[in-house]
């Protein structure tokens, strides 16, 4: 994707002009949101909402525009906030639109791994919810640990394991904290990380990966196939942009929910400095667990065509 426009205000941008100084280059709707992120990238809230707004002015069939004008002034007002901190948005996210296709398809490889496998212990890394684990589980699973940075994520996915009767452990933590944990002396036969890791640091993560290897016979992964680049470069814009125009669309009529609950932050995230997304192709998510030690790998396997990126599952011992 070029866009030339995109590259004057980038280019000025990387120099340090004033993004009031940039203001005459903005010429369209697409020029003008483009403003929006450079200044949320700046942490310069009110003027991000304001070019936001000029933006869904210039473009009234843009659903990315008038989204983005509402969160800005709601965080202008009350600052940012974790992705995660209105857990229903985050359930409505995941059990609509694309997700409903990815997690179907996302469920069944998973059961069909705890058959062929019948681990006595899994390690679930980040399993949110429990969207992708829950439906999967089955008399082939022994025991099942989990970690879950989220408080409220973490609490729904015990209850629903000890409504299920499944033996259960787990820490409210991210990955990098479980060698630190009452789970750090376990060992599994099976681990999983489904859409979790790209979250982490990346040094962190590969640190964590490394510390799992001799504790875990097995490993799957669930990421994306992406390759982004800097985070406010016009192509990146660009692609964050289009695909987030068909994500929303797959939630009207939820009167913003999934919009303002979690789409909104997490397409911001990829724009803030302070906020890691460290999503990557497939072929560098294999070589992180061929570097961590887990080098027999299984050929990866598509599960959706999903709205982001093409989803895929990993697996390695």
């Amino acid at each position: 994707m070029n866009d030339p426009a995109l590259f004057v205000l980038w280019r000025g941008f990387q120099d340090g002009e004033a993004l009031s100084d940039l203001e005459h280059k903005a010429d369209c709707a697409r020029t003008w949101f483009y403003l929006a992120v450079l200044a949320f990238a700046r942490d310069y809230n009110e003027s991000a909402a304001r070019y936001a707004r000029q933006a869904a002015h210039d473009d009234a069939n843009s659903r990315v525009y008038p989204a983005a004008t509402q969160y800005l002034d709601r965080i202008g007002r009350s600052g940012r906030h974790e992705i995660y901190t209105r857990p229903e948005a985050f359930t409505a996210f995941i059990r609509g639109g694309g997700n409903a296709s990815l997690y179907a398809a996302l469920q069944q490889r998973l059961r069909d791994r705890y058959e062929r496998l019948r681990p006595t212990r899994l390690l679930d890394i980040g399993p949110g919810d429990g969207e992708a684990l829950l439906p999967a589980l089955g008399d082939s699973v022994g025991h099942v640990d989990i970690v879950e940075p989220s408080p409220s994520l973490y609490r729904h996915t015990l209850t629903q394991l000890r409504h299920r009767r499944v033996p259960h452990d787990g820490v409210n933590a991210g990955l990098e904290q479980l060698p630190g944990s009452p789970l750090a002396s376990r060992s599994w036969d099976l681990a999983q990380a489904t859409f979790s890791l790209h979250n982490l640091d990346p040094q962190a993560r590969r640190e964590a990966l490394a510390w799992l290897r001799p504790r875990v016979n097995r490993i799957l992964i669930a990421e994306f196939d992406l390759d982004p680049k800097d985070s406010c470069h016009p192509e990146w814009f660009l692609r964050v942009v289009c695909a987030y125009e068909n994500g929303l669309a797959e939630y009207d009529g939820d009167g913003g929910l999934v919009a303002q609950g979690f789409l909104m932050p997490v397409m911001f995230g990829y724009f803030d400095p302070d906020v890691t997304h460290d999503e990557r192709p497939i072929l560098q998510w294999q070589q992180d667990l061929h570097d961590a030690g887990f080098t027999r790998q299984l050929e990866p396997v598509l599960l959706h065509d999903y709205w982001w990126a093409p989803g895929y599952l990993l697996e390695a011992a």
